[in-house]
C-alpha cells in the first residue's frame, strides 16, 4: 500500500488520457483549448504498465480523466484494460457528456463501473452559456441510457458560480428527489488563468452545507475509496447530495488519490507546481523499477495543497488533470 510521510494511504489513481478539451467552460477553458503542449500522450501499453504498478502497489480504483476522455478512440480498449487488471476493485470516468449517447454501450461493454458528468446548470439556456455547446438535452439523454444499462454509479457535478448558475441551488435538490444519482456541488477553485472569475463568482462550500442540513438532509460514512466529497442523504429523496469544498479546513487530511497526467508525470496534489516524470519507466516493462520510482517521489508529497493561502501551484486550468 502506498503510504506517505504524513500516513495517508493512496487506494485510488486519477489517469488523464488527453488533455484536449471540447468545452469552453467559463470556469476552465473559456478560450478554448490551448495546444501548448506536445500531444504525446501516453499509448495503450504505457497506461497497462502502469494502471499494472499501481495495482501492485495497491490501488483499487482508477478514475479516467481528461481534458475530456472520450475524445481519446482507444477509451474503451483503456477501461476494459483497467478493469481486467487484477487489483482493480472499479473503473470510472468523469465526462462532459458530449458523446454519451453514442459511445455509453461500448463504454458498459468494456466494464465501465461509475461515471462522474458534469452539468453545471438544469436550464439548457444557462448550460449553454457556461459550456459553449447547446448539448444539455443530449447529455440528459445520456445520463438516462447509462442507468438504464445499470451503471453502478452515477454522478453529476455541479460547480455553482455567485453569477451564473447560484439561483439553480434549490432545484438542484429537488431534483434529484426521484433520481437515482448523487449530485455533487464542486466549490470554484482558484486556478492560474481564472483568479478574477474566482473572486467575482467563489460560494463557499460551507455555506451549502449548513443550507442542506437545515433541510434535514444527513451525512453519511465515507467509503475507504471514495473521493474527497463529504455525502448527505435525505429520507424523502432517492438520490443524494455530495460537497467538495477543497478550501474546507482539514480537506486534505483524507487524500487518499494521485493523479497521472496524459504525458505520463505523476502529480502529488492537484495543486502541485509541476508534474513528476514517470515517462521513462513506462518505456520498458519493469514494474519493479516503476514502483520504486513512484514510492520514491510519494516522499515529496505536502501535507496541503495551499489554496487556503492563495497558492495555485502549477494548474493553470483544471482541464490539464481533469479536476
Amino acid at each position: 500500500m502506498l503510504q506517505d510521510n504524513f500516513g495517508r494511504r493512496f487506494r485510488y489513481l486519477r489517469l488523464s488520457i488527453t488533455d484536449v478539451c471540447n468545452f469552453t467552460c467559463n470556469y476552465c477553458l473559456p478560450d478554448g483549448y490551448q495546444c501548448d503542449t506536445p500531444r504525446d500522450f501516453l499509448r495503450v501499453d504505457e497506461i497497462k504498465r502502469l494502471v499494472t504498478t499501481f495495482a501492485a502497489l495497491g490501488t483499487t480504483k482508477i478514475r479516467l480523466t481528461g481534458g475530456e476522455p472520450s475524445l481519446r478512440k482507444e477509451l474503451p480498449e483503456i477501461i476494459k484494460l483497467c478493469k481486467q487488471t487484477p487489483g482493480i476493485e472499479s473503473v470510472a470516468i468523469t465526462t462532459n457528456g458530449y458523446k454519451l449517447t453514442t459511445q455509453i454501450q461500448s463504454w458498459v461493454d468494456a466494464g465501465l463501473d461509475a461515471m462522474n458528468v458534469s452539468i453545471d446548470s438544469l436550464d439548457p439556456r444557462m448550460f449553454h452559456s457556461i459550456t459553449g455547446h447547446d448539448k444539455f438535452d443530449e447529455v440528459m439523454t445520456g445520463i438516462d441510457m447509462a442507468l438504464a444499462l445499470g451503471m453502478k454509479t452515477v454522478k453529476v457535478n455541479a460547480v455553482l458560480m455567485r453569477q451564473f448558475n447560484e439561483p439553480e441551488f434549490q432545484g438542484y435538490l429537488d431534483w434529484v428527489k426521484d433520481k437515482p444519482i448523487t449530485l455533487r456541488f464542486i466549490e470554484l477553485m482558484k486556478t492560474g488563468d481564472n483568479v478574477r472569475f474566482f473572486e467575482d463568482n467563489h460560494i463557499s462550500g460551507e455555506s451549502l452545507k449548513e443550507k442542506i442540513i437545515d433541510q434535514g438532509w444527513q451525512r453519511v460514512i465515507r467509503e475507504k475509496d471514495a473521493g474527497p466529497a463529504q455525502e448527505f442523504t435525505h429520507p424523502d429523496h432517492i438520490g443524494k447530495i455530495g460537497l467538495i469544498m477543497p478550501y474546507s479546513k482539514d480537506f486534505c487530511s483524507s487524500c487518499n488519490r494521485l493523479r497521472v497526467s496524459a504525458l505520463g508525470k505523476l502529480h502529488l496534489c492537484l495543486f502541485s507546481e509541476y508534474g513528476l516524470d514517470l515517462r521513462d519507466h513506462l518505456q520498458e516493462d519493469d514494474p519493479e523499477a516503476l514502483a520504486n520510482q513512484i514510492r520514491y517521489l510519494l516522499g515529496d508529497k505536502e501535507a496541503t495543497h495551499y489554496l487556503h493561502e492563495g497558492l495555485t501551484g502549477g494548474t493553470k486550468h483544471l482541464a490539464m488533470l481533469g479536476g
